[in-house]
């Protein structure tokens, strides 16, 4: 089974028609089973999308913004199913991003979704504000109940919205699915670097999460940002930044035998197609039908 995650930075990269082609083709090669992906944009002006153009869409519980033409998922759904990758999918508009766009995440699975969810993880839930926090979870079908989340943190440091305090309140919610025998992921940008102690991800670990890069037999470095990028630039670790981060992460919440974890979409192999690089993770199991 194939896992992925990625922050596409979608509407507002620099040429993000082009990029958007060439991670189409990385996905048609790759086949990810489920397919995390964050800062998934579409411009608030745009026109509503017909209903006809939203195949294997699955509307998020609760939501009243429509999908529009220019939405970066609904473009995606679309070029891989005219290529024969279907998949089913949701989009959570979280906030306002920008100044222009309905900003939100997006989660894509090959495998049957039988339930979709969403929960508001920051204290803010104002639309206008660009630091309201939601994640989106998919529970696919199967004789075993695995749910997978989309997640998009925030900062350590933030005196508002800090990450400890979204941490608080999206790990109590994961723990009433553990404890209904849930096996349980969360996919996605959590802006905590890897080797910063007493931060961001000491904290989700403390918590009992597995980190699947540790788990992996074979693993490259995973970094997932090269340099410095938005909300970066301004903090204490700015610096740090620029040798390099590993922000993006796939948490399992139970052990799982992971085969390779590998860094996507990063200029080596595969073209940039962001200001993050992907993760993808391929485990021994099989998805379930």
């Amino acid at each position: 089974m194939k896992i992925m995650t990625m922050n596409t930075h979608s509407l507002a990269e620099p040429d993000f028609e082009q990029k958007r082609e060439q991670f189409v083709q990385v996905l048609l090669r790759e086949r990810p089973d489920i397919l995390a992906l964050q800062e998934v944009n579409q411009t608030m002006t745009a026109p509503a999308a017909g209903s006809g153009s939203s195949s294997g869409y699955l509307p998020c519980p609760g939501v009243s913004v429509p999908l529009r033409e220019d939405n970066y998922a609904l473009w995606l759904a679309e070029r891989l199913s005219a290529e024969g990758l279907s998949c089913q999918w949701s989009w959570l508009p979280a906030k306002i991003g920008y100044d222009r766009y309905d900003e939100g995440m997006a989660l894509f699975s090959r495998v049957p979704v039988a339930e979709v969810e969403v929960c508001r993880i920051s204290q803010a839930d104002d639309y206008h504000n660009w630091k309201t926090r939601k994640i989106l979870g998919i529970r696919t079908e199967g004789p075993d109940t695995v749910w997978y989340y989309c997640v998009h943190m925030g900062w350590w440091d933030d005196n508002e919205e800090s990450f400890e305090s979204q941490w608080r309140v999206l790990n109590r919610h994961m723990e009433e699915k553990k404890a209904a025998g849930a096996r349980v992921w969360l996919l996605g940008d959590f802006n905590s670097p890897s080797d910063v102690r007493d931060q961001g991800y000491d904290c989700v670990m403390k918590d009992g999460w597995l980190d699947t890069y540790d788990l992996a037999e074979e693993k490259d470095s995973g970094i997932t940002v090269g340099h410095v990028i938005d909300g970066w630039r301004e903090r204490p670790s700015g610096e740090e930044a620029q040798k390099g981060m590993r922000l993006d992460y796939l948490f399992c919440s139970e052990p799982v035998q992971v085969l390779r974890s590998r860094v996507m979409c990063s200029g080596i192999r595969d073209p940039q197609v962001s200001d993050h690089y992907g993760v993808m993770i391929e485990t021994r199991e099989a998805h379930q039908k």
